[in-house]
């Protein structure tokens, strides 16, 4: 029997997925090099790149920039921790560029939020479209068994949500970021949902 087809099938499924993950990788890779950059020089990044609203009018570019940009390496180790599961998840199911959209426009959404509910506060920080990312997941999957530590059992997608939205409340932390991003992920979500598609986890 002739396996040479089967052999290509998983030569290219294996390239392909790889290709899809390489857009992730990017974006942390991004993050990490403008963690870097951000250490070196903590006030004028964070004064170049980081969402003030108050002067959005004359930084427009930071609406999105501070999705990139962040604080301490706490907060960036939770965020990219955070964006490679649930983002290689979402890429699985939906693809690359659905999962771009939901990362940008999440992103976008929480910031918009924080520019009406925070106009004399700096934010910075992926968090609110890793919220998307997580909110779209548990729209189209809310059963899926996570772990969240310290945990010792996983436990449902949907419980982890919340528990991470609870936490959004603590102080320092941009909750307005973290719900503009999961409203919008649950939306995108259930829009997923609806086209029925196939997820694969």
């Amino acid at each position: 029997m002739n396996q040479k087809p089967d052999l290509i099938y998983n030569c290219v499924m294996r390239t392909y997925r790889a290709a899809n993950l390489n857009v992730l990788w990017f974006l942390i890779v991004l993050n990490v090099v403008l963690f870097i950059i951000t250490l070196l020089r903590p006030a004028e990044t964070i004064a170049f790149l980081g969402l003030t609203p108050a002067l959005l009018s004359q930084k427009p570019w930071t609406i999105i920039s501070s999705m990139f940009i962040h604080g301490s390496l706490f907060h960036l180790l939770f965020n990219m921790i955070g964006l490679y599961f649930l983002g290689s998840f979402l890429i699985r199911a939906v693809g690359e560029r659905s999962f771009l959209a939901v990362f940008f426009l999440g992103g976008l959404a929480g910031n918009i939020l924080f520019i009406l509910l925070a106009p004399f506060s700096t934010g910075i920080g992926a968090s609110g479209a890793i919220c998307a990312l997580g909110g779209a997941l548990a729209a189209m999957v809310p059963r899926a068994p996570v772990l969240v530590f310290p945990l010792p059992i996983p436990i449902p997608l949907w419980a982890a949500i919340i528990i991470f939205l609870f936490l959004s409340f603590l102080p320092g932390i941009a909750w307005q970021a973290h719900i503009g991003g999961l409203v919008l992920g649950l939306i995108a979500g259930l829009i997923f949902k609806k086209r029925r598609r196939i997820y694969y986890f």
